[in-house]
């Protein structure tokens, strides 16, 4: 096995609107080599581009391109994790946010793009996304080649450099942590909802 392939792989997950983005943005910058094919464009919503990689929503038919992607970070869905192959190992930043706050970014979102058609109510929306955020940190608890490190968007904001550095120690990488604080933007934190 050569040295790379030793490496983890390395993944920012979470729910759509929870900071993943933002995760990828300041690891970018802190040293490590992300995967993006840059096909989303950034727009009002995500000034800085979605990080995002159309290979890992077809991660349940084709997962060959993993072999590509050791020492490297890929933004991926939470719904998605139950499909990686349980041949490699795994590091996750998994980010998450307050619900109703998610919620509001979503919809101002989905607005924008003319899709605000919404046929639940953001209250059982809630309950429906606490229950998969269960059992997925059940989920990842239990396997073995899964380490997670679970990082509060709204706390990234308040204290970027607390969170950096938990980042660091959690990854085990030289990264730039002053270059990782930077990127944060609190004024791209457009939906408040008091104190953490």
């Amino acid at each position: 096995m050569t040295k790379r392939k030793a490496e983890p792989i390395f993944m920012v997950s979470g729910l759509p609107r929870c900071g993943t983005s933002m995760m990828m943005q300041m690891l970018e910058a802190g040293g490590m080599q992300v995967i993006t094919d840059h096909i989303r464009q950034a727009d009002e919503d995500n000034p800085h581009g979605y990080y995002e990689f159309e290979k890992v929503k077809k991660i349940k038919e084709d997962s060959s391109w993993l072999d590509g992607c050791h020492g490297k970070v890929f933004k991926m869905v939470s719904a998605l994790l139950y499909y990686l192959p349980n041949s490699k190992k795994y590091k996750i930043v998994f980010m998450k946010r307050k619900m109703d706050e998610m919620l509001a970014s979503q919809n101002t979102m989905l607005r924008r793009q003319g899709r605000n058609d919404a046929v639940v109510s953001d209250e059982e929306m809630a309950k429906k996304l606490d229950k998969h955020l269960l059992k997925v940190e059940t989920w990842l608890a239990k396997q073995r080649n899964f380490k997670a490190i679970y990082i509060n968007y709204n706390s990234v904001i308040e204290n970027a450099l607390e969170n950096a550095k938990n980042v660091a120690l959690f990854l085990n990488l030289p990264m730039d942590i002053d270059k990782m604080v930077k990127v944060v933007e609190s004024s791209l934190y457009r939906q408040k909802t008091g104190n953490i």
